[in-house]
């Protein structure tokens, strides 16, 4: 994430149910409204390694190059199953050909 700035995203349930995103331009706005009860240190994605972790919130996420992502549990919840629904494109089968045993 080098030269680029990054993008704090929280995304929660607003009260109609829809999906609520709010952007930032560091976690302070995140930490007046969420305890941070530690920093992510065993990320496999290494930009992410030192960035706080917040009571209530599932995180740090990669989204993109430059956003890093925020979800409440429900928000979380809720995206994975629909994620893990997705039908995956079943691609072309090949089967090798069998040789005559010349």
């Amino acid at each position: 994430m080098a030269g680029r700035k990054r993008v704090f995203r929280v995304v929660t349930r607003a009260a109609d149910g829809s999906l609520r995103i709010q952007d930032f331009h560091s976690t302070e706005p995140i930490s007046k409204m969420h305890q941070q009860i530690g920093v992510e240190d065993c990320s496999t994605d290494l930009s992410l390694r030192g960035l706080p972790v917040f009571r209530g919130l599932i995180g740090p996420m990669a989204e993109g190059d430059h956003i890093v992502r925020y979800e409440t549990p429900d928000v979380f919840e809720v995206l994975t199953k629909e994620w893990s629904m997705k039908k995956k494109p079943r691609g072309r089968t090949r089967t090798r050909a069998k040789s005559s045993g010349q």
